[in-house]
């Protein structure tokens, strides 16, 4: 079933977090945050909406890198409900989609719980302060991706990385529901 976020919450504080790389590096949002902003999708590897965007997810993240944005992906599925999601798939799908980026297993859900994230992918633009400026999506691809799509995270990215601020109009994502461990 697709879950939609709700609309950026202008200023909110990322939260930060201590989370294991497919690469085997632990992460936190120092060694994430860029120059100039920092983006965080939280995401999976079996949800369509998220494979639709894959390949184009890591070229937007090369070429967010330029522009002096961080970028990581985060799982918080929960892989023994969906084994598709599994650390170990989660190389398997970072390499066959080119993914370059720290993708960085939530284990306990706890940073997505944090984050109040809702879905795969569900993006966070945060500014060099770390301040929420863009909760919208990557462009308008959905489970089928949309050839020449406008480049909604880049341009709302790119803005942030010259000003600091986020379009105040934003598009939120739409994907699969977070898969939360029974309580």
């Amino acid at each position: 079933m697709a879950a939609v976020p709700p609309i950026c919450e202008f200023g909110w504080k990322a939260v930060d977090f201590s989370l294991q790389g497919i690469d085997g590096k632990t992460y936190g949002l120092r060694e994430i945050a860029g120059p100039k902003g920092t983006v965080i999708v939280f995401m999976c590897n079996h949800c369509p909406y998220v494979r639709s965007i894959a390949g184009r997810l890591g070229d937007e993240a090369r070429a967010l890198r330029e522009l002096g944005i961080g970028f990581a992906g985060i799982n918080a599925n929960d892989s023994s409900a969906y084994p598709e999601d599994s650390f170990e798939n989660m190389k398997d799908f970072a390499r066959e989609h080119g993914l370059d980026f720290p993708y960085l297993i939530d284990p306990t859900q706890q940073t997505a719980e944090a984050y109040g994230a809702v879905c795969t992918p569900d993006f966070y633009g945060f500014n060099t302060d770390l301040e929420l400026q863009y909760r919208g999506r990557l462009d308008e691809s959905k489970t089928t991706l949309v050839p020449n799509a406008r480049r909604e995270l880049f341009e709302a990215m790119s803005a942030v990385a010259e000003t600091g601020h986020g379009p105040q109009d934003q598009i939120a994502s739409m994907g699969c529901s977070i898969k939360w461990k029974a309580a």
